[in-house]
């Protein structure tokens, strides 16, 4: 009878997941096939079968294609700005959240964080191109002042301070629930120690809390990192126009345009090949040094 209650169990146990498996199974993994042609010169009348093979040709054009050391670039400092000012900011709103002990005050407050996840980034992107207009409410604010008007949007050295501050405006609530999560799994024992040996409440999260959240950070960095060449092509595109173009060109945005627009199948290919690449090695590489330094890591 135990075996049979054992067969059973496991067989619930592979019926509830196997919504999540097909899902990767057809969405993730299947497709991978179709990396074939960024070593073909692909003809979607031909088909993956019937198209000509080059081999690295593609390859070769994207690195000496002239502006995409610049494209790099510009994916690079975007995604670094992203994880430097980004990256903490859920976890900073999830500790002070947690400090907070007025429950009444506190539900309000998680609800109005929550709810900008929940805007499509044309919504979000219109909002803020308004506000950032040269009649403005930010201009109207800085006349004031005495100063500007100022057209944000269409000035390079603003484009990454707007687009990293409206992606941290928009997700930081959303990202602070995994971190509130982890916080409820915290013996509550622990805290009560550290307050009969008198430490403060900024001791406790130094020494409790910040521990205690280690594993949850490292994994979500790690993952952060496997997409350090990629950004929301959405919000990009958005903020993005031809007099900031030489800073807000990244490399979803060129794969968009000559990909989707210009129909050069392979080429776009290629180049999402080397952005899974990277992020790849980087992963690994930051995986063994998490293990080694902090014993965390995603595996």
């Amino acid at each position: 009878m135990q075996r049979k209650f054992q067969l059973g169990d496991k067989v619930m146990l592979l019926l509830i997941a196997l919504p999540g498996i097909l899902h990767f199974i057809i969405f993730r993994y299947i497709p991978l096939g179709g990396n074939i042609i960024a070593f073909q010169d692909y003809n979607m009348f031909q088909g993956f079968l019937g198209s000509p093979f080059v081999g690295f040709k593609h390859f070769v054009t994207m690195f000496t294609y002239d502006e995409f050391f610049q494209i790099l670039k510009n994916s690079i400092l975007l995604s670094l700005y992203s994880i430097i000012f980004g990256f903490p900011a859920p976890l900073i709103l999830a500790l002070l959240l947690n400090e907070v002990r007025s429950m009444w005050f506190k539900r309000p407050v998680q609800t109005l964080l929550y709810m900008p996840h929940f805007l499509s980034w044309v919504i979000v992107g219109g909002i803020f191109i308004n506000l950032l207009a040269t009649k403005g409410f930010v201009n109207q604010f800085l006349g004031l002042f005495g100063m500007g008007p100022y057209d944000f949007v269409t000035m390079p050295e603003f484009f990454r301070p707007i687009v990293i501050s409206v992606s941290i405006w928009k997700e930081i609530g959303w990202g602070t629930i995994l971190y509130l999560a982890a916080l409820t799994a915290i013996n509550p024992s622990l805290y009560e120690a550290a307050m009969v040996d008198g430490a403060n409440r900024w001791r406790r999260m130094w020494h409790i809390t910040l521990p205690s959240l280690l594993p949850t950070i490292m994994v979500l960095f790690l993952l952060r990192i496997g997409s350090v060449l990629e950004a929301n092509v959405e919000q990009v595109l958005i903020f993005q126009n031809p007099l900031n173009r030489s800073v807000a060109e990244i490399i979803d945005t060129y794969v968009y345009r000559v990909g989707l627009l210009s129909a050069q199948f392979s080429f776009s290919t290629a180049i999402g090949m080397f952005q899974a690449l990277v992020g790849f090695i980087l992963i690994m590489l930051l995986n063994q040094v998490s293990k080694r330094t902090t014993g965390e890591s995603i595996y």
